[in-house]
């Protein structure tokens, strides 16, 4: 049988990121890429890796500056790049490009993060809410300029819905390409299933948001041996201490993404309630099973089942 030939990494393309940015980007051998669909837990495994790798509870600059959104349109990819290079740390990088876009590199780590897409929809409408478009605009300009806006938004913004219900149903229901969408059920469950294929490779992590909530401590150390971070003993407790949402909420100005760029109205609110099940108070039956169908027609059960936690 004649070799196959590669098959050509997806390319993933919005107002806020471009992932051909990754072309040109040198992997170090113990690079660690946290790569999670959006509103799933990607600040807080930032955070986590942070102190796994500088072995402190306290950074001492932003937790961005330590691991950038390397494909974000609001920093030049000369820039980003530039810094990436200068750490001396082992570098933890994030991105919200799913597997199928990234280029696989050996030794690297790529570290996913899921969540129940129905808390996942309710904490995107928060998130919204809570994003200074105008700010991204004047980022993106000073980065890369505002030529493409135009095409990438030729469609317009849909028509949003009054209500936390309407606004649930249509991140739901949105049937956007899943390279140019941004996040929807689509895209999150596209997303999940690029790493469920690669889950035993033993560069692939998978980590739940539940299990974090549950037993952070247990799910960092976990993610220490996966890693191959020794931690001594006694940092354990400040470490899984500094991990608790009260303790990053309480530090919010500082773990922000991108907080150099003010994109948040509220800090604070970034951080909203960090809890799981919230769907539980919206959702009626009649909508429970309308939503069963919606994802049954985009995942596998299996995929479904690890992200329902079932």
């Amino acid at each position: 049988m004649l070799p196959q030939p590669p098959v050509p990494r997806a390319h993933y393309r919005t107002l806020i990121a471009d992932s051909d940015r990754w072309n040109d980007f040198e992997f170090r051998t113990d690079d660690i890429v946290i790569s999670t669909p959006a509103k799933c837990g990607t600040t807080w495994t930032q955070m986590i890796c942070a102190m796994l790798v500088l072995q402190t509870p306290r950074l001492q600059q932003p937790l961005d500056t330590y691991s950038p959104w390397l494909d974000m349109l609001t920093r030049s990819q000369r820039d980003v790049f530039t810094h990436l290079d200068s750490q001396t740390h082992r570098r933890f990088i994030k991105t919200h490009t799913p597997l199928d876009g990234l280029p696989r590199s050996a030794g690297v780590t790529y570290i996913c993060v899921g969540r129940d897409p129905r808390d996942v929809a309710l904490s995107t409408l928060n998130h919204r809410d809570n994003f200074d478009f105008t700010a991204l605009l004047s980022a993106r300009n000073d980065a890369v300029g505002l030529d493409d806006v135009a095409e990438l938004l030729a469609a317009g913004p849909p028509p949003e819905a009054d209500t936390v219900g309407g606004r649930f149903w249509q991140w739901i229901d949105n049937a956007t390409d899943v390279t140019t969408s941004g996040t929807s059920l689509r895209s999150l469950t596209h997303h999940i299933t690029t790493f469920w294929l690669c889950r035993h490779d033993p560069n692939v992590v998978m980590l739940h948001y539940d299990d974090l909530q549950t037993d952070l401590g247990g799910s960092m150390r976990m993610l220490a041996k996966r890693l191959n971070i020794a931690v001594p003993d006694s940092l354990w407790p400040g470490l899984v201490k500094a991990a608790t949402f009260q303790e990053m909420r309480a530090r919010a100005s500082h773990l922000v993404p991108d907080s150099s760029h003010a994109l948040w109205k509220s800090d604070e609110q970034f951080f909203n309630k960090g809890t799981s099940g919230q769907w539980q108070t919206v959702l009626n039956n009649e909508d429970r099973e309308r939503y069963d169908n919606a994802i049954a027609r985009l995942a596998e059960p299996d995929v479904i089942a690890w992200l329902h936690k079932t």
